[in-house]
Order: C-alpha cells, then sequence, then structure tokens
C-alpha cells in the first residue's frame, strides 16, 4: 500500500525515524545563519500582495524549472500578471516530480498556509492563490509574524560592505524579538577581473569613509573601517562567494603596484587578478580573525553561463551552474598560511560539485585545533545540492570523515520569507538516516543520545559556534 504524501511522517521511512524527528527535532526552534532575505522588507513588516510575490518574485529555482517546462520568459522575469505567472508556476508543478521544488512547494503550502491534501496544478491554482491571497492580507502573515510563526530565532542577511545596515538598525530599535544581524559579503571588493566595476566600488567607499584611497594601505584602511561598522552594528560572520579558492604567491610591492594599475584604470593580466584575489583573501581573514568572526567560502559555481540572459536581465537569474575548477591545493594553501601564525579564523566550507565532498570533509581535520568543538565545519548541502541526496551525501562524508554530532546543520541561503521549511525537510532527512542506522543495527538505539544529537544538528550547534545571541 502506497504511503500517504505529506503526511506527518513524511521522509520518516522507520519507527526510530519518527521518534527522532517527532520528539527532538520538530520542536527546535530555527537558527538561520545565512539566508539572503531583504533586510529592509523585515525593516518594514512588509506584507505581500499575492503569492506571486512572495513565492516567484527573485526564486531563480523556480524560474529554472519554468524554463525548462517551456514557460516563456515574460512569464518568470517578465511583464505578466502577477497571476498570470503563479499559473504558469502551478502549471509547471506536476512536472516537478522528484525535483525537490515538488516537495519544497507543498511543504511551503503546508506551512505557514495550513494547505493539505490538495496538490497545485492547474485545476486548483485559482483556488489555492485566492485561499493564500487572503491569508496574506491578514496582519498574521506580515514578514515578522511569518518568522515567528515558524519558529525562527535568529536572522542572519549578507550585505555588501558599502550597506548602511540602517534597516538592520530600525529592525532592533523597534526591538523585534527575533534577532537579525548581518554577514559582510565583500566580493566586489576583490573583483578585480572588471577594473572600471572594481574602482567605481572603491571611489564609494572612499566617499563613504571620507578617505583619498589611492594606495593598497589607503584601501585596507578604508575596507578595515567598514569592517569595524559592521561589528557595532553586531556583524559575527563573512561570507564568500567564490569560483575557487585562490592562493597565488605574491609581495607586497606586486600587490601595491597592482593596486596602482586599479586606481589608474590599466588592465590586469590574469596572474595579477589572482594576486590581487589571493591577497584580499588573507587580508579579509584577518579582519574576521582580529574580531572573533567566523568566514564563510561558498566554493565551485559557474555564474552567468548564458551571456545573451545576463546582458537582458543581470547576475542570480538562474543561468549559473556547477563549475569543476580544482579547488583542494589552493584551499590548503589558503588555511595554511592563515593557521601558520595560528590567525585561522572559525571556517565553514561549501561545495557545489559533490566530486568534492571527502575534499571538504577531509580538509577540515587538517586545520581543527582543538580550540573549540568543530571550529572547520563542513557546510549542509548548497545550492544545486540543497536536496535529499546531496543532503544526504554531505552528512554521510562528513560521518565517515569528521564529527557529525558537532554540525552546525542547515540553513535557507534564501531569497524567500517561505523558505523555512527547508529546516524540517533536512531534519526530516537527518533523522530518517539515523533511525536506518538504528534498524541496521549499525548505531545503538539510546534515544537520549540519539535525540540529543539531534536536537545539537538542528540548532544548539548553531546556537554555540556562532558569536550572535538569539535571545
Amino acid at each position: 500500500m502506497a504511503a500517504e504524501f505529506l503526511s506527518d511522517d513524511f521522509l520518516l521511512q522507520n519507527k526510530t525515524a519518527c521518534i527522532l524527528y517527532h520528539e527532538h527535532a520538530a520542536g527546535m526552534p530555527i537558527y538561520d545563519y545565512h539566508c539572503h532575505l531583504p533586510a529592509d522588507q523585515i525593516a518594514s513588516d512588509k506584507r505581500f500582495e499575492n503569492m506571486t510575490q512572495i513565492w516567484l518574485y527573485g526564486d531563480h529555482y523556480k524560474w529554472r524549472a519554468m524554463r525548462s517546462n517551456g514557460i516563456e520568459e515574460r512569464y518568470c522575469t517578465g511583464d505578466a500578471s502577477d497571476w498570470e505567472k503563479f499559473a504558469q508556476w502551478a502549471e509547471t508543478v506536476p512536472y516537478c516530480l522528484r525535483n525537490p521544488l515538488y516537495h519544497w512547494t507543498h511543504m511551503e503550502l503546508k506551512r505557514p498556509f495550513g494547505i493539505t491534501g490538495k496538490l497545485l496544478n492547474p485545476n486548483t491554482a485559482r483556488q489555492i492563490y485566492e485561499q493564500c491571497n487572503a491569508m496574506l492580507a491578514m496582519p498574521e502573515y506580515s514578514v515578522r509574524n511569518i518568522l515567528r510563526k515558524m519558529n525562527v530565532k535568529l536572522v542572519c542577511t549578507t550585505e555588501d560592505p558599502l550597506d548602511s545596515l540602517e534597516h538592520h538598525q530600525k529592525i532592533r530599535a523597534d526591538g523585534f524579538e527575533i534577532r537579525v544581524h548581518t554577514a559582510w559579503r565583500p566580493d566586489k571588493a576583490m573583483a578585480a577581473e572588471n577594473v572600471a566595476n572594481l574602482n567605481a566600488w572603491i571611489d564609494r567607499l572612499a566617499e563613504l569613509t571620507d578617505m583619498d584611497i589611492r594606495t593598497f594601505s589607503d584601501y585596507l584602511e578604508a575596507i578595515g573601517k567598514r569592517h569595524q561598522y559592521f561589528h557595532d552594528n553586531g556583524c559575527r560572520l563573512s561570507d564568500h562567494g567564490l569560483e575557487a579558492a585562490v592562493a597565488e604567491d605574491f609581495t607586497q610591492s606586486q600587490i601595491e603596484a597592482v593596486f596602482g594599475k586599479i586606481r589608474t584604470a590599466k588592465p590586469l593580466t590574469p596572474e595579477e587578478v589572482l594576486q590581487f584575489k589571493s591577497a584580499m583573501m588573507i587580508e579579509f581573514a584577518l579582519l574576521d580573525w582580529q574580531k572573533g568572526w567566523v568566514q564563510q567560502l561558498h566554493l565551485g559555481p559557474m555564474r552567468n553561463n548564458n551571456s545573451r540572459m545576463f546582458a537582458q536581465l543581470g547576475p542570480d537569474t538562474g543561468f549559473d551552474s556547477i563549475g569543476d575548477t580544482m579547488t583542494a591545493a589552493p584551499l590548503a594553501r589558503f588555511l595554511d598560511r592563515l593557521d601558520r601564525t595560528n590567525r585561522l579564523p572559525k571556517t565553514i566550507l561549501y561545495n557545489i560539485h559533490p566530486r568534492d565532498n571527502e575534499v571538504m570533509a577531509t580538509m577540515l581535520g587538517n586545520f581543527q585545533d582543538g580550540s573549540c568543538p568543530g571550529k572547520m565545519q563542513y557546510g549542509s548541502g548548497w545550492w544545486f545540492l540543497d536536496q535529499m541526496d546531496g543532503m544526504i551525501k554531505q552528512m554521510n562524508a562528513l560521518s565517515n570523515l569528521g564529527l557529525l554530532s558537532r554540525f552546525v546543520g542547515m540553513l535557507t541561503d534564501s531569497r524567500s520569507f517561505l523558505s523555512y521549511p527547508r529546516h524540517e525537510y533536512f531534519r526530516r532527512i537527518l533523522c530518517n538516516l539515523l533511525g536506518e542506522d538504528v534498524e541496521k543495527g549499525l548505531l545503538p538505539g539510546d534515544m537520549s543520545l540519539l535525540g540529543q544529537m539531534v536536537e545539537d544538528i538542528s540548532y544548539n550547534n548553531a546556537r554555540s559556534y556562532f558569536p550572535m545571541e538569539c535571545d
């Protein structure tokens, strides 16, 4: 007899898994230490007019699926009405069977909207759309109230060093009980492959810090001022998006010369670009170490592959893929340079290529130093690996080569306030993984031991690891 879809025991395929999830995982709060939620929408406690606005705007996961289903671009990013876009998503959903979007879609309708026993398809689209829209019109479905409904305790958004952080300041001034922090994302500060854009960014930095930035030393001083500003506003972690780890050899005089070329708008050689990026990554890490921050390295995506659509829509619109750049050697050099002088901050490594799972899991062990449990963390399945198979493989690699029990667990990495069921998804997969081992006799059936492990991975480890208070 077929199991019921999306039942209370969804993804839990044995008795032990059910106990672990319902008695230990389900009630744990959410510590969302990495996402891309718009802080201005939390500050204003935004209320969305309809499901398209809260669910489809900016969601390149859904856009990719719609394009694959033959849906015209105007229904993804174009000028179609909100209802027409929702209807085309509903047209696509039945074709998403075995894609994680099928699970996430119906989990997000279940929580927070309470829609169960009804699949999204063209026949149900209008009814579901209107039912959800009616709820979104209620004060109980404002952005802050959705976070409350999902039992979120902390949110960490991601901002450029030039951001004013005014929205985070307003959130704190309002006394909102869910802590909303920022993460420092300085990718544009080292993007030397486009000298014109980098110079424009540096000019804005100069204006913001009231400095004349002519030399590399000036640049580092200005960067340091913004890092301190972020720290003063509660920031305690950084985030770096890299196609590959960078660790080229360089001297101070070489970087001073490269920066001089940047400020005089002269093109750089590929080697100079890598040297500049390598120098900046070291400087960023040292700033993080000095202030006790956590650094996150997201490694491996190949971005903006469709040049025609990039020119039309810009970045982060669904035209990125898994890259195949080798990462082990430069990553080891980067971490070793910092560890050599005992200035390696707490670090989380994320990979986007599944072939790198064991590389990442073993790299961590090279630089654990006993200063705290799990100083070096293997980040959860990310982006294209943020699905059942990817999560299981990530946890298996960490289990085999490290300590799963010290894992800081799941994050949303999302731009949507409806993505929090992904934490439930992860927790169910974790509990089922452990439950299967118990049923096979590979782990003891000690519910106290296993239950504590589940609670720790769900919430406690992250709360202990990150230097950010959530109550």
